[in-house]
């Protein structure tokens, strides 16, 4: 019997709860089913699943063994799909999230390029500094910088960044510079407001534990853009990402303090929910912004 047939038969079961409900999906009888899979238990030598007319239950080996299986199945569909891919152009409608500033300079620009070669795909952008909610809200992809992933979705790495405390120079000669994180809550901080979700504080890694620091300013607003432009302005502090500020550093302009508290990676993610088989639109994007993000210029002419 084939074996690729009896690991998707086990894991089409185990999704469906029951025989009866995954030999209707597939359109056979509820006793083929039972056959292969008693034939994959008899091969492997492990009892993977408990059956009876009422209710099915997967062991505690088979629940281990599910989890590879769909990885492996997932597997097979993106390679046939990559293979396919060749022969078709990618078409329909790609909707993207992304926060405010880092869309508007580092993934909106690129999207005429990406076009060029596919007429019948269409991107739309949702521009803003909310997380959105990719399933309830109808969204393809979320880009993200930084935070934590909701274990339904798949997080891939697009860019390192770190995000750091910074200021001016002539800031830092009028108000001196925070030695510790219990300094910060004496200087001017610029903080996303509640509107912008930011209202927990700014995060740090302290003894190898992530802690949050209360800062207040005399202004905070939702655009993270405005936020940036006061802190250059040397009005005070902000907690800014690398992609941001790097060119400022280089020129002297901006300065980083409490480096040694910074998260170790705050980095750019390409967010979608997880799923069998990945858009061909989704994966198209995502190695695009990776191949862009990864050229050995981009971020120094794009800053």
């Amino acid at each position: 019997m084939d074996r690729f047939k009896q690991i998707e038969t086990f894991v089409r079961v185990a999704d469906a709860g029951s025989l009866a409900a995954a030999a209707l999906e597939e359109g056979v009888s509820p006793v083929i089913l039972g056959r292969r899979i008693d034939a994959l238990e008899k091969r492997l030598g492990v009892k993977l699943m408990y059956r009876s007319t009422r209710r099915l239950v997967v062991s505690e080996e088979g629940a281990a063994f599910l989890e590879r299986c769909r990885g492996l199945l997932s597997e097979w569909d993106q390679a046939e799909n990559e293979l396919m891919a060749g022969r078709r152009s990618v078409s329909g409608h790609l909707i993207v999230s992304a926060p405010a500033a880092f869309g508007r300079k580092h993934v909106a620009p690129l999207a005429p390029e990406f076009l060029k070669d596919k007429p019948e795909l269409q991107v739309s952008f949702n521009l803003t500094d909310r997380v959105v909610d990719l399933v309830r809200e109808g969204y393809d992809l979320s880009i993200r910088i930084g935070g934590a992933v909701d274990p339904n979705f798949v997080a891939v790495k697009l860019a390192t960044n770190r995000r750091v405390v910074c200021g001016t120079p002539e800031y830092f000669r009028k108000h001196g510079k925070p030695k510790t994180l219990e300094d910060l809550p004496n200087h001017n901080c610029f903080a996303f407001n509640l509107q912008g979700g930011q209202n927990r504080g700014w995060y740090f890694r302290r003894n190898g534990k992530l802690t949050t620091v209360r800062v207040s300013g005399t202004l905070d607003c939702n655009d993270g853009e405005l936020l940036h432009r006061w802190v250059s302005e040397g009005l005070g502090l902000g907690w800014r990402s690398t992609w941001e500020i790097d060119q400022q550093l280089v020129r002297g302009e901006l300065e980083t303090v409490l480096d040694e508290y910074a998260l170790p990676d705050y980095d750019i993610l390409a967010v979608y929910p997880q799923q069998r088989y990945v858009p061909a639109k989704v994966r198209y994007f995502i190695d695009y912004l990776k191949e862009v993000y990864a050229r050995k210029d981009y971020w120094a002419n794009a800053s």
